[in-house]
Order: structure tokens, then C-alpha cells, then sequence
């Protein structure tokens, strides 16, 4: 049986903190950033920090268990 591999573009988006938690770079930050306020400019830098049930569905691309979460 072949092994369960990590999705590897997953892997480069998503950074897995101590406490398992997902956290990723949010989206629209690249370019044409000169027509937003300032406020929005300074919400984007912060990383986001996932939800359970997409955190739920990330857990079978990246093949790890996160806590926070009952086994099933």
C-alpha cells in the first residue's frame, strides 16, 4: 500500500503552530493595494488563523491530527 503523503502546496500556504493550530497569509495583499484605507491595509497583514471545520478538512490533506478536535 502506498504511503500517505502530505499535500506540498498545502504545506507552503499553511504554517502549523504549537498548538495545532492552521494559520495562513491572507488573501489580496500582492497588488492594488493603493485604493484600500490604511485600516484595511494594516487588518491584511495579520496572518488568519482557520477555523475548525476547514481545519477539519485540512487535516486529510495534510495527513497530521489537530488538537483541539474530537477523534472521529
Amino acid at each position: 500500500m502506498p504511503k500517505c503523503k502530505s499535500h506540498k502546496g498545502t504545506l507552503k500556504r499553511i504554517k502549523v503552530t504549537g498548538g495545532k493550530k492552521l494559520k495562513h497569509k491572507r488573501m489580496g495583499t500582492s497588488h492594488l493595494m493603493s485604493s484600500m484605507n490604511g485600516k484595511k491595509v494594516r487588518h491584511l497583514r495579520r496572518p488568519l488563523v482557520v477555523a475548525k471545520p476547514i481545519a477539519k478538512m485540512m487535516e486529510r490533506v495534510l495527513h497530521t491530527r489537530l488538537v483541539g478536535r474530537d477523534p472521529d
